[in-house]
C-alpha cells in the first residue's frame, strides 16, 4: 500500500519575544494503515490522536523549534511512545519550552525517515529559525515546508533567531530546485506547489519579507 497523507488542523497560541497570536497549525500525517510519522503535532493532542487511531507512529519530527510547533509534541510523542525528532540549531527554542526534557533524537540535513515504502529526506532550511527544516517526498511529489515557504512567500522572519537573507537562500538553493510539480504542504495556511512560487522570487527580495 502506498503511503498516504493525512492534514489535521490544529488551534492555538504562538509566543515569542514577549508577544502572543492566535494561530492554527497543519499536522501532517503521513502513512498508511498500520504506521505513520507524525509532522508538527501542534495543539490538540486528541484531535490528532483520532485520527492517527490505532496506527503505531513511528516517529515524530518537527520542523522548527517555535513554540506552537512544540509545545505539545513532547506530551504526544510520550502518549504514542515514540522518538520525537528536531534540528538542535533550535535547541535555544526548545529549551525555552523545555527546560528539563531532551529530543530523542537529531534530525541533520539529509537524514532519511522511511514510512510505508515513502522516504522523507530531510533538508536544512535556515532562516525563520536556525535549524528549520523541511522534509521531501520525492515519490509523491510533496515537501512539507513548515514556516519556511508559505502560498505566498517565505515565513516571517521579524522576530528572534530569523533571518530574512538566510531564508531567502534556503528557499532559493533547497526549495526551487524542486520540480514545479512539486505540491507544498504548508505549517499554516494553504497548500501550494513550487511552480506557483518560484516566478515570485524577486518580488519577495524586493518587498523584504
Amino acid at each position: 500500500m502506498t503511503a498516504r497523507i493525512e492534514n489535521v488542523v490544529t488551534s492555538g497560541t504562538f509566543s515569542l519575544d514577549g508577544g502572543t497570536w492566535d494561530v492554527d497549525n497543519n499536522v501532517w500525517i503521513v502513512g498508511d494503515d498500520s504506521e505513520v510519522i507524525v509532522i508538527d503535532p501542534a495543539h490538540d493532542i486528541e484531535k490528532i490522536r483520532e485520527v492517527v487511531g490505532e496506527r503505531e507512529v513511528m516517529a515524530v519530527v518537527l520542523t522548527h523549534g517555535h513554540d506552537d510547533h512544540i509545545r505539545a509534541a513532547g506530551e504526544f510523542s510520550d502518549v504514542v511512545d515514540a522518538p520525537l525528532f528536531l534540528n538542535m540549531e533550535d535547541r535555544m527554542l526548545w529549551d525555552a519550552v523545555y527546560p528539563d526534557r531532551d529530543v530523542d533524537a537529531e534530525i541533520n540535513e539529509g537524514d532519511t525517515f522511511t514510512i510505508a515504502g515513502t522516504t522523507l529526506i530531510a533538508l536544512h532550511t535556515p532562516g525563520h529559525s536556525p535549524g528549520s527544516t523541511c522534509f521531501y517526498a520525492e515519490d509523491l511529489g510533496v515537501l512539507f515546508s513548515g514556516d519556511t515557504l508559505f502560498h505566498g512567500g517565505p515565513g516571517a522572519t521579524g522576530r528572534s533567531y530569523s533571518s530574512f537573507e538566510t531564508i531567502i537562500e534556503s528557499i532559493k538553493t533547497k526549495l526551487l530546485t524542486l520540480p514545479e510539480e512539486t505540491v507544498v504542504n504548508t505549517g499554516h495556511g494553504d497548500a501550494t506547489t513550487i511552480g506557483a512560487e518560484a516566478p515570485n522570487l524577486d518580488e519577495w527580495i524586493k518587498r523584504g519579507h
